[in-house]
């Protein structure tokens, strides 16, 4: 119980999906096309990650706008109005701009006048945000918050290349997908929110990292042009291998659950082959999970709220049921929320 006496609950979860963009063979056309002089082997991304397709949102569209499409299609679902919002948090690896806060143009587009911030921590960055809107509400400070996500993830993808092996490097760059999510994090007299907890191998950041477009940068193999998503897959491999899953287990196991007894465990999924690995090593039955990946591609923190939502659409996820939430991010961050839905 809550030492304050007061709860959380998770109301309710929106996402929004933008049109369909290219399957992963559509993309291999197009590098094919605008890379003539090499030599690139067919069927890499897939075999690699999984992913067969994903979602690009349209040209004008940022990453407020993905999160306001959410955002609105949650506040109908619930019945809430804007006005009844006591703060906002955009939650996401992407954002419209360095200064300021993400969340002031998603407030300005939903009409709200509450307080805003913006909680960046790569793939973990909603259900940080959800730990943050929990122990904000048991305080005492706010009843009522907003998470919204908005991925605008494939703008990072790279269509030239200058090798072969820099394509291997480039090739995660084409499993970023867009999406919009919005969690309604709400006070209750029944707990709903029951735990979470968050561990990290810092010592790892450099295996997954986008650089800023500076000076000084001491990121290896940055292009002159500019900084591109770069993944260093073998060594982030070696790096989850590594890492101390207690975080995940622990909480699970101070709660007096086993993972068979959840109706879903959601993971976030940034490549499919490795969530068998990760699955055993955590004790998860693979039947529990929810795949997204390979439809929908990487949409970053939106990952999590949208196999949440597909799970509830589906029926696997009724009211009552418990359900977790597993986070793997680079940096790297991983830890779990356990809600009862």
């Amino acid at each position: 119980m809550s030492p304050s006496g007061r709860h959380s609950r998770l109301v309710d979860v929106a996402v929004h999906l933008p049109g369909r963009g290219p399957t992963t063979s559509e993309v291999e056309d197009r590098l094919a096309e605008l890379n003539p002089g090499l030599d690139l082997p067919r069927g890499l991304i897939q075999r690699f990650t999984g992913v067969r397709r994903r979602h690009v949102a349209p040209e004008d569209w940022r990453a407020s706008d993905l999160a306001v499409a959410a955002a609105e299609k949650l506040l109908a679902a619930t019945g809430r109005a804007v006005a009844d919002l006591d703060l906002i948090i955009f939650a996401a690896t992407s954002g419209d701009v360095v200064e300021p806060a993400t969340a002031h143009p998603v407030a300005a587009k939903l009409g709200a006048r509450c307080p805003v911030f913006d909680l960046r921590n790569a793939c973990n960055s909603v259900l940080n945000a959800v730990e943050v809107a929990d122990g904000l509400i048991r305080s005492g400070s706010h009843r009522r918050v907003l998470v919204a996500c908005g991925e605008w993830l494939s703008c990072a993808a790279q269509w030239t290349v200058g090798s072969a092996e820099e394509y291997v490097h480039a090739c995660a760059s084409h499993t970023l997908s867009d999406a919009g999510a919005a969690l309604l994090v709400e006070e209750s007299d029944e707990p709903g929110i029951l735990g979470h907890r968050f561990s990290a191998e810092s010592s790892a950041w450099r295996t997954m990292a986008v650089p800023l477009p500076m000076r000084g940068t001491e990121l290896p193999n940055t292009p002159p042009e500019g900084p591109r998503f770069r993944v260093r897959a073998l060594e982030l491999l070696a790096a989850l291998d590594a890492a101390d899953l207690g975080a995940i287990t622990g909480l699970v196991a101070d709660l007096g659950f086993a993972m068979a007894d959840f109706a879903a465990v959601c993971v976030h999924q940034a490549a499919l082959p490795y969530l068998p690995t990760f699955c055993e090593r955590v004790g998860i039955p693979l039947e529990r999970t929810v795949v997204t990946i390979a439809d929908h591609g990487n949409v970053g923190a939106a990952s999590l709220p949208l196999q949440l939502a597909l799970a509830v659409e589906s029926g696997r996820v009724r009211r009552g049921d418990p359900v977790a939430l597993v986070g793997l991010a680079s940096g790297l961050s991983l830890g779990a929320v356990v809600l009862r839905w």
